[in-house]
C-alpha cells in the first residue's frame, strides 16, 4: 500500500469543539487542524444549554459548522421544553447548521430510561423532516433498535451513525435505510479486529471520517484529549485496511460528505492561513466572498 497523500484534505463530521480544551484555544486548534489537511469541522451539540455557544462558533470561525439536537446520554439532565427550545433554534434557520444532533439512543446507562430516549429520538427525528436535515446518531448498545426507529421515521436526508463499532449486518442494515457510517479513532487499535474488518468490507460510498474529539482518543493517545486534526491519521489508518489508493478514498470521502452535509471541505483554500475573526471579516468583505 503507498502511502496516504500529503495533500489530502478532510472533514471532521464529528468534534465537540465547544468543549475543553478547544474553548478558549479556538483559533490555535484550528490553526492546527488546518496544517494536517482539516478544511472543515461539524460540531454538534449535546445539550440545549450549548445551542447558542455553537451557532456562535459556527458563525465566527468558516471552519466550523453546527448540529443541534439532545444527545440520548444526557437523558436524565434534558427538560420537557429542550425540545421547544430546539424548534425555536431550528425555525431561525441558521445560516451554518448541517444536521440535527447529536441524537440517538444509548443503553450503555444503568439507567437508560428507554422510553423517554426513545420519545427524545422521535421527535427530533420528526424536526429533521420538518426542517429537510440529515442527522447525526449516537448509537450504543442499541443499533438494532436504532435501525428500527430510523425505519419507522423515514428521515429524507438520512443521516450518519457516528463511531460506529457493531457488526457487519447491523452497517449494512443503516447503509440499506441510507446512512452513512461515521469512522473513527476506534479502527487505530489494532485490537479493534471486528470493527477494522468491518470498516474495510463496507463499500467506500457509505463511510465519512471523524473524531469525536475531544473524546475517543487514538491509538498512542491514551489519556490525552483527541484533537480534530487527528483524523489525518483515522484516515490513514483507513487506507492500510482498504483495498483503494489514497487520492481515491480521499476523495470518495469528500463526495460523501458533500452529499450528506453539503460541505465540500475545500472552502478555505483560497485563504493563505486560518485568521483571526475579525481579519477574515475585513478579508471577505473586500472580496465580497459569501461562505
Amino acid at each position: 500500500m503507498t502511502e496516504p497523500m500529503t495533500d489530502a484534505q478532510f472533514v471532521d463530521t464529528h468534534c465537540h469543539f465547544d468543549f475543553p480544551p478547544f474553548s478558549g484555544n479556538e483559533s490555535e486548534s484550528l490553526e492546527l487542524a488546518y496544517a494536517q489537511g482539516v478544511r472543515s469541522i461539524i460540531v454538534p451539540t449535546i445539550s440545549a444549554q450549548r445551542f447558542q455557544q455553537v451557532l456562535e462558533l459556527a458563525n465566527r470561525y468558516p471552519m466550523l459548522y453546527a448540529a443541534l439536537g439532545l444527545h440520548p446520554l444526557y437523558i436524565a439532565q434534558h427538560h420537557e421544553q429542550d425540545i421547544d427550545v430546539l424548534v425555536q433554534a431550528l425555525a431561525q434557520k441558521p445560516n451554518k447548521l448541517v444536521a440535527i444532533g447529536e441524537i440517538g439512543l444509548d443503553l450503555f446507562m444503568d439507567d437508560p430510561q428507554l422510553e423517554r430516549q426513545i420519545s427524545l429520538l422521535k421527535a427530533q427525528l420528526k424536526l429533521a423532516k420538518r426542517y429537510d436535515l440529515p442527522v447525526i446518531l449516537h448509537s450504543r448498545r442499541s443499533h438494532d433498535q436504532l435501525a428500527r426507529e430510523l425505519r419507522n421515521a423515514a428521515v429524507p436526508r438520512c443521516g450518519v451513525v457516528h463511531g460506529f463499532s457493531g457488526s457487519l449486518s447491523q452497517a449494512q442494515a443503516f447503509i440499506k435505510l441510507g446512512y452513512f457510517i461515521g469512522v473513527g479513532g476506534t479502527i487505530t487499535y489494532e485490537r479493534a479486529q471486528k470493527t477494522r474488518q468491518v470498516i474495510a468490507q463496507l463499500p467506500l460510498s457509505a463511510l465519512l471520517l471523524e473524531t469525536d474529539a475531544p473524546d475517543m482518543p487514538l491509538a498512542g493517545y491514551q489519556g490525552q484529549p483527541n484533537r480534530p486534526e487527528r483524523v489525518r491519521q483515522v484516515f490513514e489508518t483507513l487506507c492500510q485496511l482498504r483495498p483503494e489508493s489514497p487520492a481515491v478514498i480521499a476523495e470518495a470521502i469528500l463526495v460523501n460528505t458533500d452529499r450528506l452535509f453539503g460541505i465540500s471541505g475545500v472552502v478555505l483554500d483560497s485563504l493563505l492561513t486560518i485568521l483571526n475573526a475579525a481579519e477574515l471579516f475585513i478579508f471577505i468583505d473586500v472580496m465580497d466572498v459569501s461562505f
